[in-house]
């Protein structure tokens, strides 16, 4: 098993034909992952009769009409910033059960509204501004560098793209692979959290240990916490504190840790050390 993706997921690109999408699509079809549609509005009908397409792929104008001839189930979105929310509502209103965004800078009021659609609805944001998705051997959905990924054990969840690529390298080159790893980026207003992708590390069968990485500011760690120490579970669970620590905050950035601690968690002391760290958390 695995969680969010695997290779059976059905992907459609919104903004396919864009430089950003040409690059992440191709990037995913080459790593083998289900790529089936595009959507760039005014686009549509490429891929038709006449054999036009974009990376091989029909492009359409809605997401509503991509999913519908396609079967899809997910989305990436690489669109520019102003157009990016509406991006998302419109995989919601279709129905879309995963949606991951790459595109940085959305106004937060726009994410706003998009907080509020997904709520209630079947569908899950990943993002924005993130790394995105990647089931090692299986399906990539984002910026996700395939080589540095092994099918394995290890589920990594992390706030930071940069270091979610670390800790999928380290954990690789101690021989443990990984299950699924999320880059879920770190915006103030957000889809899945650290908590949400805790939950579902912890029902996952595959996952016998998780690595979390998350950063110094806002309260997403303890909600995590709190969720390990209430599930009761016993995989092993190591977390990592990125960010500096500014004048007066190291107080702050000690609690942290110790709620982490608390509820059961290894902390590795230092992104050279996350792979040594989840080595020893699973003796």
């Amino acid at each position: 098993m695995a969680i969010l993706i695997d290779r059976n997921t059905r992907v459609i690109c919104q903004g396919l034909t864009g430089a950003q999408g040409t690059f992440y699509a191709g990037q995913a079809q080459v790593y083998g992952t289900k790529i089936v549609g595009g959507v760039a509005p005014g686009r549509g009908g490429m891929g038709g009769v006449d054999g036009n397409c974009h990376l091989g792929l029909p492009v359409f104008d809605t997401v509503a009409a991509a999913a519908d001839a396609t079967g899809a189930d997910a989305s990436v979105i690489v669109v520019p910033a102003p157009f990016a929310a509406d991006a998302i509502l419109e995989a919601i209103d279709a129905g879309l059960g995963l949606i991951v965004c790459l595109t940085e800078g959305i106004p937060v009021m726009d994410m706003v509204r998009v907080r509020r659609a997904l709520a209630g609805s079947g569908s899950r944001l990943v993002g924005p501004n993130c790394a995105g998705v990647i089931t090692p051997g299986q399906s990539l959905l984002g910026a996700m560098p395939g080589h540095v990924h092994s099918p394995g054990r290890i589920g990594v969840v992390s706030r930071s793209g940069t270091l979610a690529y670390e800790a999928a390298a380290q954990t690789t080159a101690a021989g443990l692979g990984q299950s699924t790893c999320v880059g879920l980026g770190d915006d103030p207003v957000s889809g899945t959290s650290l908590a949400d992708c805790l939950e579902l590390f912890l029902a996952d069968d595959q996952t016998e240990a998780i690595l979390m990485i998350g950063g110094l500011d806002g309260a997403a760690e303890e909600d995590a916490a709190r969720l390990l120490r209430d599930s009761g579970s016993r995989k092993p669970v190591v977390a990592y504190l990125a960010g500096a620590v500014n004048a007066g905050g190291a107080e702050a950035a000690g609690a942290k840790a110790d709620a982490l601690r608390a509820a059961g968690m290894k902390m590795a002391a230092s992104p050279a050390e996350l792979g040594a760290a989840m080595v020893a958390a699973m003796r």
